[in-house]
């Protein structure tokens, strides 16, 4: 079985950028079939971001690489993502996301900030060596209310793609 990882990089616990993290997860896991392993909220691990080895931190980024699709959320941070997640995604050397089929999610608070997910975190992704075979989805925090239309309207146009995508990376595996 296949499965689906989440990782979210807000400074804010338990914070609508996971939450809409995990409702996504939970619509391509019952789209593919793939389990979603528990999410990882990294300010819960701030304290050991920036030392090696930590055993708790490797076997995340572990299961991170052998997952097959990946999750990946920030709130929109100075038109980019936050330094959270881009010290965690440092553990990983060029290449190191090799066979994760990735989903770059950023919460914005604004629409003008709607292409700094596809100006930002997807090239990050794409150089880890994961593939990101879908638009990225960029929420807007102001529909939070609301979030189960933008996310049906995401899944309508990007579903198949990424369903497609993860079939391909299993038989791949």
């Amino acid at each position: 079985m296949s499965h689906i990882s989440v990782i979210v990089g807000n400074p804010k616990p338990a914070s609508r950028t996971r939450q809409i993290a995990e409702e996504l997860a939970a619509r391509i896991a019952a789209e593919t079939g793939a389990h979603v392993h528990p999410t990882v909220d990294l300010i819960d691990h701030s304290a050991d971001l920036f030392r090696w080895p930590t055993p708790e931190l490797d076997a995340i980024a572990e299961r991170l690489r052998t997952s097959a699709i990946a999750v990946i959320a920030t709130p929109t941070y100075k038109a980019s993502y936050t330094g959270l997640l881009k010290s965690f995604l440092d553990r990983y050397p060029a290449r190191g996301l090799a066979g994760v089929v990735a989903v770059p999610v950023f919460t914005t608070a604004s629409e003008e900030h709607a292409l700094a997910v596809e100006f930002t975190l997807r090239p990050l992704l794409v150089e880890l060596g994961a593939s990101v075979p879908t638009r990225g989805l960029a929420f807007p925090t102001p529909r939070f209310d609301r979030r189960a239309a933008v996310l049906d309207e995401w899944f309508e146009t990007e579903g198949s793609l990424l369903a497609s995508a993860a079939r391909v990376a299993e038989v791949a595996a």
